[in-house]
């Protein structure tokens, strides 16, 4: 029988969620968290604000929004992966943060009311998703009106070469470094075929101004193999 991608992805990071971490580090050469902070600065979080973080994995980013709001403000992180979850549960306690609360949840459906945040992220999530665009529209719908949505994702990259490259790592390298760091070969050879299909940059642009954005801005990281895209809800 077919699985749908819904279960798939939910297969994959239940999987991998003890290992997820370490992973992270080494298949991206621990460019991501530069790439993180890059995007923190841009996003500017001002303290005592509503953040939301949407396929919030094991909950990184939640906590670096966390830390910039302050013991004032309020991060919510939402995942479908119970495992991925719990890993961030214990990230969460370890560090006190109070203003925290993770929840499992489904980004095609977020279970909150219209305009209820000031910021919302997605980091390396959208790609795992049926409906992109569906999961836009639903961040659009949740953030208040002024303020912004941001996606950090794996992007295509365009230079001639480099690109080559890019996809040879991700379709040969990457599932390698799973088979041997993390026992889970499928797995990491599923993330290549999300970073694959998933649209590049203009495309993405595109999708966020299709949910409703305006002032849609992106910036590519590590000659496009990440970008963020930010948009503000007027």
């Amino acid at each position: 029988m077919q699985q749908s991608k819904e279960q798939r992805v939910h297969h994959v990071f239940e999987k991998i969620s003890d290992n997820y971490d370490k992973m992270n580090s080494v298949i991206s050469f621990q460019q991501h968290i530069k790439w993180r902070q890059d995007t923190m600065k841009r996003m500017n979080v001002q303290p005592g604000s509503k953040a939301l973080d949407v396929c919030c994995g094991t909950a990184d980013w939640t906590i670096a929004l966390a830390e910039a709001v302050g013991p004032t403000g309020q991060v919510t992180g939402l995942d479908f992966s119970q495992n991925m979850l719990n890993v961030g549960i214990e990230k969460v306690k370890g560090l006190g943060l109070n203003q925290v609360n993770l929840i499992h949840g489904n980004a095609m459906e977020l279970p909150f009311s219209d305009n209820s945040f000031d910021y919302v992220t997605i980091g390396f999530g959208l790609r795992n998703v049926p409906d992109y665009l569906q999961v836009l529209k639903e961040m659009y719908r949740v953030v208040k009106p002024g303020g912004i949505v941001v996606c950090l994702e794996t992007s295509q990259p365009t230079l001639i070469g480099y690109k080559q490259l890019y996809y040879f790592y991700f379709r040969f390298i990457m599932p390698m470094f799973g088979k041997l760091l993390a026992k889970s070969f499928k797995e990491y050879s599923w993330l290549h075929e999300s970073a694959r299909d998933f649209p590049g940059m203009k495309e993405l642009a595109r999708m966020f101004e299709n949910a409703g954005f305006k002032d849609v801005k992106y910036k590519p990281y590590s000659g496009g193999a990440a970008a963020v895209h930010i948009g503000t809800k007027k």
